[in-house]
Parts: C-alpha cells; sequence; structure tokens
C-alpha cells in the first residue's frame, strides 16, 4: 500500500542504510497532503482541515499563500509541514495554528469530545510503544550485527550491538567511556563500524541537500540568506543556499557563525528554511561537511 511503501519501508531502509529518517514528514508529503488532498477534493470538499500546529495565511488578491509556524512554540509542526505547495496551501487548513494547547483542551471540553483529556503522544504511529531499533531489527536482522567503535584515526575504542541502534550526533547509549563526551561521527555500514569523536568534530559546517521545494512554487537563481533548522523542534542556524540548477532539487546549505554554535547534521534529516515565522521550503540532507 502506498503507507507501507512511501512511509514505514523508506523508514526502516534508510535507518538500516545508516541514515536518520523522519517518517512524520515523509507520511504528510505522500500520503495526507498527496493522496488524501487528492481525495478529498474528488469527494467534492471544500477543504482539507488537519490538526497540525501551524498556520496559513495569504492567498488573498493574488497574493501567495504562506506557510508560518504556530502560535504555540512549544506544539509547532511546521517543520514536517515544508513540502507544501501553493495548490496544496490553498485547499488545507490549520485551525490550531493559532491556539495554545491548553486553549485545544478547553474547548474539546466545551465540545464534550472524548479525548479531550487524552494523554499526549509522541511515538510513531506504526512504531508503538517499542523502539524504532527493535522496530527496524525485526525487518531487517542484519543490522543487529556487532561491530567495532573505532575514533577518526582508526583505533579501535569498543563494540557496538548493532548500528541500528545508533544515530549521527548521537552522545548518550555509545557504550564507552571517554576524557571528554564522545558523539557518533558517522555509520560505516559497509565495514560495520561506528566512528565517534567530539562534539566540535560532530556539527556540520556544510551541507548537501536534495528534494528541496520552496512553498512559495517558485526557484530561486541567487543564494539566499535565511535561517535553518536540522531537528524537529530544534535550534534555527543563519545559513546561506546556493540552490543548484532550477529542477535540480538540490542545493548547497552552509552554516554562517562560530563553530560552537552550529548543529549536529545528519543525512536523511530534513533541513527546513525560514524567514521570521514563515517557512521558505525545505530538502534531505544527502551529505554532511563537518566543521
Amino acid at each position: 500500500d502506498k503507507f507501507g511503501e512511501a512511509v514505514i519501508d523508506r523508514f526502516v531502509n534508510d535507518y538500516a542504510e545508516g541514515r536518520t529518517p523522519n517518517p512524520c514528514l515523509e507520511c504528510n508529503r505522500h500520503v495526507k497532503f498527496r493522496h488524501l488532498v487528492e481525495r478529498a477534493r474528488q469527494l467534492g470538499a471544500d477543504c482539507l482541515a488537519t490538526g497540525h500546529y501551524a498556520r496559513i495565511e495569504g492567498g488573498q488578491n493574488g497574493e501567495p499563500y504562506q506557510l508560518l509556524r504556530a502560535v504555540d512554540d512549544r506544539k509547532d509542526q511546521s517543520y514536517v509541514l515544508h513540502t507544501l505547495n501553493q495548490d496544496q496551501l490553498s485547499f488545507i487548513q490549520f485551525p490550531l495554528g493559532r491556539l495554545t494547547k491548553p486553549e485545544v483542551r478547553q474547548l474539546a471540553h466545551i465540545f464534550g469530545l472524548p479525548v479531550a483529556d487524552k494523554e499526549e503522544s509522541q511515538e510513531i504511529c506504526f512504531v508503538g510503544k517499542g523502539s524504532y531499533a527493535d522496530f527496524v531489527a525485526k525487518r531487517r536482522p542484519d543490522v543487529t550485527k556487532p561491530g567495532e567503535i573505532i575514533d577518526e584515526a582508526g583505533a579501535v575504542l569498543g563494540e557496538h550491538k548493532g548500528l541500528v541502534h545508533h544515530t549521527v550526533g548521537q552522545r548518550k547509549g555509545i557504550g564507552i567511556a571517554g576524557p571528554q563526551p564522545l558523539y557518533v561521527l558517522n555509520l560505516d555500514t559497509k565495514q560495520n563500524r561506528l566512528m565517534v569523536g567530539s562534539r566540535q568534530r560532530a556539527v556540520a559546517r556544510q551541507v548537501q541537500a536534495d528534494g528541496i521545494s520552496f512553498t512559495s512554487d517558485h526557484w530561486p537563481e541567487a543564494p539566499v540568506e535565511c535561517r535553518a533548522m536540522v531537528r524537529y523542534r530544534g535550534q534555527l542556524n543563519d545559513v546561506q543556499i546556493t540552490p543548484g540548477p532550477a529542477g535540480s532539487g538540490e542545493a548547497t546549505i552552509r552554516f554562517m557563525g562560530a563553530a560552537e554554535g552550529l548543529p549536529i547534521a545528519s543525512p536523511g534529516q530534513a533541513i527546513v528554511f525560514y524567514a521570521g515565522e514563515e517557512v521558505l521550503g525545505g530538502g534531505t540532507i544527502r551529505a554532511v561537511e563537518r566543521a
């Protein structure tokens, strides 16, 4: 089915190949705002409303639609909505985008909704309460094979219990001690080795990204300076985007500023561009140049 192919299979394969995927983003891209929007239009619906915390403005008098961050920063989900285009933004509504979570719960009580006091869930819907690693391992048992943990010089520091248990930038759970905190720098899936090093060596100075789209539907012809986020609810960093040829969906994104303020980025993660409250677009990181 579409969900299994576009979301679950990709999630499993990306994890098995050492990347850090975001299945919620792929679900939004391929299922909710592609097939679901298409189906809603076939049924003659006036719009598709979802419970995402984000805002849509503009669209009057020929102005483009804008995708904006939610009023409630703690619940903002604009990061996983960056693939939306003008046609989709014209048909979608996010009624919760101007509300805080407590206000939403209060309205749910007023309307007598049975989910008014339901606990929040942070788990991926198809994984449930189990770990990502266990879910992937059931479908790709090859990723649980132990291997060496090495430093950048190739010296063996210990043994990992399967690369599936690790992601680039991880600090906790590596299983070895050092004079300073160690971070995962690279997952070598061919040789089944885990490379670790200092945080200073883990942060990204520049990334190559593909699958890039812009909510305005316009591809920039010159470099763009804005801000970018590389993990859900992460920090915003000043960047310069150097776009590839129109239609390529590719760009080089350079992080500006001192090394201590740079983010830890991993292949497979989304990188999302912002100008103030507005989401400009984003793509998927394919290669990282470390500081």
